[in-house]
């Protein structure tokens, strides 16, 4: 895939058709001292109701609700909901197909994208981003890891990983062909699949040897089948998850900043983190990726 091609597609999601819902509870939650500042500060927001563009196929980041259908659910979900109350906004949300995540966010169809973005430099060229979380990637492999799978290195050499299209990790397992030959091993195969349910079916069913993405899915995999899969390992990727917004909005930008920094400084990220089981390890203070 082309440079070009990837600065255009997102890190975790899977396809999905087009459409549009607010969900329907609203938070009651206190506003902090810190956060009627920010809403002083940014009063342009405050009231406002903006367009989250989601690939809700990410189950504990966001995930349409099981209980009803209409709204959607997850750490992502609850941590946009956090940042609204703290400037003083709503936020409606627009499923898409998960390539078109920041061309939605491009041609103004969507306000921001909170939807496990991994923030690198090829995709900063097509949007802004505000960090959030540190990535770590898992290796999910069959229970008791039979190819002895330790990562995304040489160990891959001659094995099959089942890969979402378009993510990071598609080219860091297809960049180890060199390696494998200079080892006088086969290059890894990948196999590109929609979404995280097919990948791990893939494995599943025998089709693959590995599914690499991140370290929270992975987990919540293996905790789903615990008796077929198993984590091989957690590997530290050179990126963060951040905070999609508009390249020309950079108050709006600003203000996302700086409620993220609240919403972590209050504790409230870490109290999402643990109502989603996903690991509180992975908190990252905010910095801004721009290309």
């Amino acid at each position: 895939m082309s440079a070009a091609s990837l600065a255009l597609l997102t890190a975790c999601g899977s396809s999905s058709g087009s459409g549009s819902t607010t969900n329907a509870a609203a938070s009651t939650a206190p506003v902090s001292a810190a956060c009627k500042q920010l809403q002083t500060t940014y009063p342009t927001l405050k009231g406002k109701t903006f367009t989250n563009a989601i690939n809700p196929h990410t189950p504990g980041y966001e995930a349409l609700d099981p209980k009803d259908p209409s709204k959607y659910v997850g750490f992502d979900i609850d941590l946009g909901t956090a940042l609204g109350d703290c400037l003083g906004f709503k936020l409606s949300y627009k499923a898409v197909a998960f390539p078109a995540l920041l061309t939605t966010l491009q041609s103004g169809q969507a306000d921001l994208v909170i939807s496990d973005i991994y923030a690198t430099a090829q995709r900063a060229k097509a949007a802004d981003f505000v960090t959030y979380s540190k990535v770590y990637d898992g290796v999910l492999v069959r229970k008791g890891n039979p190819k002895k799978l330790t990562g995304i290195n040489t160990s891959l050499c001659g094995s099959t990983a089942a890969l979402n299209t378009g993510f990071v990790e598609v080219p860091l397992v297809q960049n180890l062909a060199s390696a494998c030959k200079a080892a006088g091993r086969p290059a890894p195969q990948v196999q590109l699949y929609d979404n995280n349910a097919q990948c791990i079916q893939a494995i599943l069913a025998g089709r693959a040897d590995t599914y690499i993405n991140d370290v929270n899915t992975v987990d919540q995999a293996v905790k789903a089948n615990p008796g077929t899969l198993d984590k091989a390992t957690a590997v530290t990727l050179p990126y963060s998850i951040g905070i999609a917004v508009p390249k020309n909005k950079t108050q709006f930008r600003d203000a996302i900043k700086a409620a993220v920094t609240e919403v972590q400084k209050s504790g409230t990220e870490t109290k999402l983190l643990k109502k989603w089981a996903l690991q509180t390890g992975t908190l990252e203070a905010p910095k801004l990726v721009t290309g």
